[in-house]
């Protein structure tokens, strides 16, 4: 957990100095030379540093993983695309679970888990860089080289003479302008409405993960048998991140994640009334809760991507994802408050989801807007809602 941490930290920097292509390819070739050098490896300290730099790569193949998917699909798609990138962590969790249950001896599991990462990785050329990226890195030719790329690959035949690059100068203007704005790296501090954002995008994932990995980390607590447990869980975080299209369609995003938080913390504070007797309710409990958990995680991929610009978001989801790991690497040792009071950690689990819920009034509402690319484009929007509603609204949305 602490090497996803730091790669929480470092990811976002490097995803933006050196693309979002570029970084995920990496981090698969790194996941798997380090994930098959642990299953032989001859110390226990050379394979907890080995681990430590497989989840430096494994927190930057989710963020690095769900940036493009927000980048290149169009905005009716967008909740589709990220929801199926969602969903591949709840498979995971069965077929890990089912491995774990047939191949006892571990070396040989850590290199059926790890191998796969090179086939991934060979086949992973024929991924696009971000066309967002690359524009705004004031890069508009190999931007433009990208879409037409993507455009011949959708059966779009004309697409050399259809896109050129004054359609896209003209199309991206205020992108290429922004590009050509040196920001120090402090600039976040002189903009007080994404720090809040940031800020509040931060410790709901806090929240969120200290229960989620608390759940995960402590599964041994909640029943006799773990295999069928963690199966249990994948499959629900599977179901869970079905809904999300219909959410992220049909209801308001602030109000689905508030929701769902609230039904996480009832469920785990429903755990400290069940006896440890009662193996079956608690984990049901469990089951539900981190439903509830992975689903609001996935809402909040797709909320956490509209309310911060292009320009910044890789930047923010490095941010993100440091209070995340950070929970993550807390979650394990809040076992150990158990020793004063047995349903401590589980009100601690608890508590934090439900407080977080109301956080999200502060947040902006995204459903059915087109998704930010700069800071003018933040302040613009800020504008608009200050301004009454006038008849025939029009909304400009950036076409590539």
């Amino acid at each position: 957990m602490a090497g996803m941490m730091v790669g929480g930290i470092l990811g976002g920097h490097l995803s933006d100095r050196f693309g979002r292509r570029f970084m995920l390819r990496w981090c698969y070739l790194q996941v798997a030379i380090v994930g098959t050098c642990a299953a032989l490896a001859p110390t226990f300290l050379i394979y907890c540093s080995l681990r430590f730099l497989s989840g430096i790569a494994a927190m930057n193949l989710i963020t690095n993983t769900i940036m493009l998917i927000a980048e290149w699909a169009t905005h009716r798609f967008q909740a589709m695309g990220i929801t199926l990138g969602m969903c591949t962590s709840g498979i995971a969790f069965m077929t890990l679970a089912g491995l774990a249950f047939t191949i006892r001896d571990w070396h040989i599991l850590q290199l059926v888990v790890s191998v796969p990462h090179f086939v991934i990785f060979l086949t992973s050329s024929w991924l696009l860089e971000s066309a967002r990226w690359l524009i705004i890195n004031n890069k508009p030719e190999e931007g433009l080289k990208e879409l037409r790329k993507a455009a011949h690959r959708s059966g779009m035949k004309n697409a050399r003479d259809t896109l050129t690059l004054e359609i896209l100068q003209s199309t991206m203007k205020k992108e290429l302008e922004a590009a050509q704005k040196k920001k120090p790296p402090c600039e976040l501090l002189h903009m007080p409405n994404i720090c809040k954002r940031i800020s509040l995008l931060s410790f709901t994932r806090f929240a969120n993960f200290m229960a989620y990995f608390g759940l995960n980390l402590n599964v041994q607590h909640l029943g006799n048998n773990v295999f069928l447990l963690q199966t249990l869980f994948g499959a629900v975080i599977l179901l869970a991140n079905c809904v999300v299209p219909w959410a992220l369609k049909y209801m308001k995003h602030r109000a689905s994640q508030m929701l769902l938080m609230f039904l996480l913390a009832i469920c785990l504070l429903a755990i400290v009334l069940v006896l440890q007797e009662v193996q079956m309710l608690r984990e049901v409990l469990a089951t539900l809760g981190l439903g509830a958990s992975s689903l609001a995680n996935t809402l909040a991929f797709a909320h956490g991507n509209e309310v911060i610009p292009t320009i910044i978001r890789a930047r923010a989801m490095r941010i993100n994802a440091t209070f995340a790991n950070t929970a993550g690497a807390l979650a394990p040792l809040m076992i150990i408050l158990s020793v004063y009071s047995p349903p401590l950690p589980w009100i601690i689990y608890g508590v934090l989801p439900f407080i977080s819920g109301f956080a999200f009034l502060l947040l902006p509402e995204t459903r059915n807007k087109p998704l930010l690319d700069t800071i003018q484009d933040e302040k613009n929007e800020r504008k608009d809602s200050r301004e009454p509603k006038q008849e025939g609204p029009s909304m400009k949305v950036t076409q590539f």
